[in-house]
């Protein structure tokens, strides 16, 4: 049997910073669903950076920096940078 996105974890995503002005408009209190299968309406390049370590946590791996169920990202652009907390559901 085939196994579907609902077989794996779900993760919530929250910005918890926003430095300058995120030019998606993500602001601080923002939450969303994310997965690898779902990029919850996060921006297309925080989505396109944060994939690899979703995947990562999505499919049971680990960071040795990271507690397997939690992780703080941060956007590329460093002058607007948007920091994400994501921890499984």
């Amino acid at each position: 049997m085939a196994l579907t996105p609902k077989d794996f974890d779900r993760f919530s995503a929250e910005v918890v910073e926003v430095k300058g002005d995120c030019s998606a408009g993500h602001k601080v209190g923002d939450k969303m669903e994310v997965s690898c299968y779902d990029s919850g309406g996060l921006c297309g390049f925080f989505y396109h950076d944060i994939f690899p370590s979703l995947s990562v946590m999505q499919f049971g791996g680990k960071f040795p920096w990271a507690k397997a169920d939690r992780m703080t990202l941060k956007c590329v652009d460093e002058v607007n940078q948007v920091t994400l907390r994501v921890k499984k559901v």
